[in-house]
């Protein structure tokens, strides 16, 4: 019965899903409709006139609609060259931070990239100073806690500084700042906050892995079930169950938690005694983050291991069972763990490793200028 009364449920779904679609593409093709009627009925500087008149592009940038900003390129390449509120398309789509538009407006650009990439704004802004303002509020509050954003923050402006001239790096808008200097205004709050959330993190995760390290410690010294109290057997002192497989289990994993404990300690220490300066917020702190969070998994991981085989040596001989409960009881602070940690784990390991921003137009004006020479 509950498998038929969800039917209905799916139907609905499906319709919705069905009604979206369609409504996508017809408004995909309502813009077609309209940019072919403009462009049979204006010429190039009406053209230019219109958008640079209306907040069409700037409001499909903002909003993300890439589909209405690759038809207004197809159907009118030169867009890409005009003003719109003062900026071009590519300046507007640094800002907000839409690496898909700057993929599409470089790709139309073709051989003229360098040119446009290196145009600054009436002001003097080339667009390495876009990429050092702050990112819009709905960019930063989609990645979790402020030492994230900061570092996506300083990979787009990398990224961005990786698309241009050596000696454009360095320009100066009609204020006299730098797109270095601005990013380090623009940014110094946020940089501030993410100091605070480490330190704060570093300091916590600290004082576990130190527990943990201490009672690993402690256990190395204290076998379970005792040891063997005979003056005259050569075996004295020894752990009682050294030869049981539980006993091993046991001595391997109270070793493995209490080196990665100690290492998950040291991590955290370098964290909290960082100079916190803006180049270590792109790779070193949250490498050293990552470092200290993977050891300290596995230090709780292995301490609890160790628990169990401890009370499986003691109690297993009578209650043959106990393993099952044991297994069972241990699993639960590591799913919590797990389920708290590992989706910003994940988000941290993407960022830092595999997902920097405008890797296909590293430098690529310096690539153009050699064909150019070549040529």
């Amino acid at each position: 019965m509950p498998s038929i009364k969800q039917v209905p449920r799916f139907k609905q779904i499906y319709e919705q899903l069905y009604n979206e679609k369609m409504m996508h593409k017809q408004a995909h093709e309502l813009v077609e409709c309209m940019l072919t009627q403009l462009d049979k009925r204006m010429n190039t500087q009406e053209v230019d006139a219109f958008f640079e008149a209306s907040s069409v592009l700037k409001t499909a940038i903002k909003q993300g609609t890439i589909e209405l900003v690759e038809e207004c390129i197809k159907t009118f390449p030169n867009v890409i060259w005009s003003r719109i509120a003062g900026q071009s398309i590519l300046q507007m789509a640094v800002a907000e931070r839409s690496e898909i538009i700057v993929d599409v407006v470089c790709e139309a650009s073709e051989d003229e990239k360098s040119d446009l990439v290196s145009r600054p704004d009436k002001m003097g802004n080339t667009i390495l100073h876009y990429a050092a303002n702050l990112a819009p509020s709905d960019q930063l509050n989609s990645i979790s806690g402020a030492y994230l954003q900061m570092q996506r923050e300083l990979q787009w402006f990398k990224g961005v500084e990786n698309m241009m001239l050596e000696k454009n790096k360095y320009k100066r808008n009609r204020s006299g700042d730098t797109a270095q200097h601005v990013f380090t205004e623009k940014h110094r709050d946020l940089m501030e906050k993410g100091e605070k959330l480490l330190k704060d993190t570093s300091g916590s995760c600290m004082v576990v892995a130190a527990l943990i390290a201490t009672v690993a410690f402690a256990a190395a010294f204290t076998a379970p079930g005792g040891n063997i109290s005979d003056s005259n057997s050569t075996k004295n002192g020894t752990p009682i169950f050294l030869d049981n497989t539980s006993f091993t289990v046991f001595a391997v994993a109270d070793a493995t938690a209490l080196f990665s404990s100690v290492t998950s300690v040291l991590m955290f220490l370098a964290i909290y005694t960082s100079r916190y300066a803006e180049v270590d917020f792109l790779k070193s702190l949250p490498q050293k983050l990552i470092a200290g969070l993977v050891t300290l998994f596995i230090s709780m991981a292995t301490i609890l291991v160790a628990f169990g085989a401890s009370m499986y040596i003691v109690l297993g001989e009578r209650y043959s069972w106990a393993a099952i409960p044991i297994a069972v009881f241990s699993c639960v602070p590591m799913t919590l763990f797990a389920s708290l940690q590992l989706p910003l784990f994940f988000e941290m390991v993407r960022f830092t490793y595999w997902n920097s921003p405008l890797q296909k137009h590293r430098y690529i004006l310096n690539q153009q200028l050699n064909t150019k020479k070549d040529n």
